[in-house]
Formats: C-alpha cells, structure tokens, sequence
C-alpha cells in the first residue's frame, strides 16, 4: 500500500519535503501533487519531479479522491485553515511547526482533529534525528541518573529578511519553540515557568518588529530541573546547535559543528568544515518523521507528536515572549491531558 501525498507550500522546507518523497526516501509513500501560490514555482516542481498534478488552490488537494494525505508548509497564518480543510476531507495531515500562532486557534484545531479522528503530526523534527533519539534512549535508561539541568543552543548564520521576520512570531516562537520542544521530551518534564531576555546585536531592523537576533530562557521543569535555551541568528561560523542534559550521575552532548568526519591538517593548524544550514544539520530527522507520519497513517496510530504537543510548545512560546515584554517571569498553563 502506497500513501498518495500532496505538499502544500514550496518554500525551503516544503521543496525538502517534496524531494523526500518525490525521491523514494519514504518508504511506502509518493509524490502525486505539490500546491504554492506562485503558478511558476507550482509548475516547476512538479516539471522537476515528472508530477501530473500540480496547483496554486489547495481546496483542489482536498476535493482530490486520489490524494490520501497533505503535507502542510504554508505559512503560519494560514495552518489553522489548512488543517481545518484537511480534518474535513478526512485527509490525514502533517503540519510544520508552529501549529499556529495563538491559543484559541491551537484549541480550535485540537478539537477539529479530535472530532474528525484524522491524524495529525506537527513538524517537530528534532526528536527523530538519530543523535536525539539516541539521548532520549539513553536518558529513559538511566545512564544520567535523574535530569537535572537542560542547556540547548540554537544558533543561525544569519537572519532571514525583514518581511520574514514580520510574519514569523518573533524569536521565542520562530526559533526557540523547537529547544521548547525537545526539552520537554528529553527532560521527560513538563516547562512550568520561563523569564525570557534579548536584545538586537547585529541587525537593527528588528527593533521596529520588535525582535532581537540574540536571545535567552530560562525554563523551569515541573520535576524541580531548570535550564537555559539560546537562540541567535548572529553565528558567523555556520549553523550551530547542540545540546546537554546534566544528570544526578552523568551528562549526555548532543550535536556537533562538523559538517563531515574530515579534518584538515597543515602547518598553519588544524581545520574542518561547518554544518552549512538546518536542512545539512537535520537531513535525517525531516526524512524520519515522515516516515513515522506515513506508518501511522498506515496502521492507523496517534503520532509521537501531535497537535497536543504543538499547542503545549505554543504555549511556551507566548510566554516567553510576555516574558520578554514584560521582563518578568510568566508562568505556564499545565500541560493538556492526552
């Protein structure tokens, strides 16, 4: 049985998305129709990966018998439609991150998902890389004792442009909500509290959007942990995010600068090159998280992440944004009963 797809949204993630499976790296699943509002770069995706169908409407994906599940990366603002549309036409869906910018929408579409029972996976992609998965493994093992301290460290090259930056929610919900995310999970705790602090250190621009480029939570566990998450988008060496989790009886690392296993030597020292950007970083996890999505589509089974997980990650977010505005420390609503 082959899952038939359609990607809604060809921007960088959503073409990566579209070659995955354009190109058999998803076992079980096909490419049958791609969706962006630009007709020419509609049209030549599909001309790329010899597709039949193709459109700038995604109502045409959802009236189409033939297509068994959505891949959704449209912009943000657009997420509680298209899952909305999606969870009408009983179409199993994958949705990247955020699941949207707002606690009532998130509500919204935790109903619609529960009421229609179509299956719903948000895009946090980290927990399938091979080096995350292999912490929580270790970590639900007992190898670092019981965690106590999470530090994660999120750092871009550099910034998107200014019209990117208006739309995408800020820094704590564009960029940190993924160390959100991937703490609860390795942690196994639930973030209870977070004092947020930034500032503008290489792009002015943002001081209108009220943005910085250069940020810092600082999170409370509900086991009694604590930690600090970075986010930048001032990192002229490359792409950089790493990891650690200090334990009662060890400390795990994860994540690593190089971009291969090669290191050059000569007599002015030593060097070696730098993971480029997040698509070289987490080839893997975007690849593995939709083969688990297609599985569950095919066995029928509630995804490892889910739109819970989104609204429990947004929830973090607009509080450490209030944090941020407020330069106080905001507390954060319990998580939702699964």
């Amino acid at each position: 049985m082959t899952i038939r797809c359609a990607v809604l949204g060809l921007g960088r993630l959503g073409s990566h998305h579209a070659k995955n499976l354009a190109t058999h790296q998803v076992t079980g699943a096909s490419l049958v129709s791609v969706v962006d509002p630009l007709k020419e770069r509609a049209e030549q995706v599909a001309r790329e990966f010899g597709l039949k169908k193709w459109s700038v409407h995604p109502d045409d994906v959802f009236a189409d018998p033939d297509i068994d599940a959505v891949i959704i990366v449209t912009p943000t603002s657009t997420h509680a439609e298209m899952i909305q549309k999606a969870a009408a036409s009983k179409k199993p869906m994958f949705v990247e991150k955020p699941v949207t910018q707002s606690i009532e929408e998130a509500d919204q579409i935790i109903r619609v998902v529960r009421e229609s029972q179509v299956i719903c996976q948000v895009g946090f992609m980290r927990r399938f890389d091979p080096a995350y998965a292999e912490a929580k493994r270790r970590i639900d093992a007992g190898d670092i004792g019981k965690p106590l301290y999470f530090k994660g460290i999120t750092r871009d090259a550099g910034s998107p442009p200014a019209e990117f930056i208006r739309h995408s929610g800020r820094m704590f919900l564009d960029v940190s909500i993924h160390d959100y995310d991937i703490a609860r999970y390795l942690m196994g705790a639930e973030i209870s509290a977070v004092a947020a602090h930034g500032k503008v250190l290489r792009h002015p621009f943002m001081t209108e959007l009220r943005d910085v480029d250069q940020a810092i939570t600082y999170v409370e566990f509900d086991s009694g942990a604590a930690g600090d998450i970075e986010a930048s988008r001032n990192s002229p060496y490359g792409h950089d995010i790493r990891t650690e989790i200090i334990g009662t009886e060890g400390s795990l690392f994860i994540g690593t600068l190089r971009n291969h296993q090669v290191t050059l030597l000569n007599a002015k020292g030593s060097q070696y090159e730098i993971i480029p950007d997040f698509q070289a970083r987490f080839a893997d996890a975007y690849r593995l998280e939709l083969v688990h999505f297609i599985e569950c589509v095919k066995n029928g089974q509630t995804p490892s992440v889910t739109e819970i997980d989104g609204k429990i990650n947004l929830q973090i977010a607009i509080a450490a944004t209030a944090s941020f505005d407020s330069g106080n420390t905001v507390a954060v609503e319990g998580a939702i009963a699964r």
